[in-house]
């Protein structure tokens, strides 16, 4: 069973796709997540995470809630609505740190809620938390 478990949450063949507006924060995250051994694409704000999500369908979403555009908040929810991405983990990464936004998050359809600033390995380990709890295999060679 630990097999199993460690291969549902291994990073090779996976694919993130890192939304934010801010380019240091999107590319810091996106970087370490290609070093672990990710595929990772990026997205600067809502619409545009919407887009990617349905043309590469990738294992999780790392949503910032601030976006230009179309917010994380109605990314999401768009992302939750549409059956082709609805069951895509989204991680909501962002610097709304009280109570009634990691609430909100939720209800929009987020599946895991992180505070920025967070370091890139406790990211990577939401990532691995979400990878296993979807139970998602990886993709056959």
């Amino acid at each position: 069973m630990a097999e199993s478990e460690a291969e549902a949450s291994s990073p090779e063949g996976r694919k993130v796709l890192v939304v934010d507006d801010f380019d240091d924060a999107r590319e810091m995250y996106a970087e370490y997540l290609e070093y672990l051994g990710y595929e990772v694409q990026t997205a600067r704000d809502g619409r545009e995470a919407v887009e990617r999500a349905r043309e590469s369908h990738p294992d999780v979403i790392l949503m910032d809630l601030s976006l230009p555009v179309l917010s994380g908040w109605d990314a999401t929810q768009q992302l939750k609505t549409d059956e082709a991405t609805r069951d895509i983990p989204v991680m909501a990464l962002t610097g709304h740190v009280f109570e009634p936004s990691s609430e909100r998050a939720r209800e929009v359809g987020c599946d895991a809620f992180v505070t920025k600033p967070a370091l890139p390995d406790t990211v990577a380990s939401h990532i691995q938390a979400l990878l296993k709890k979807t139970g998602s295999k990886p993709p056959s060679r």
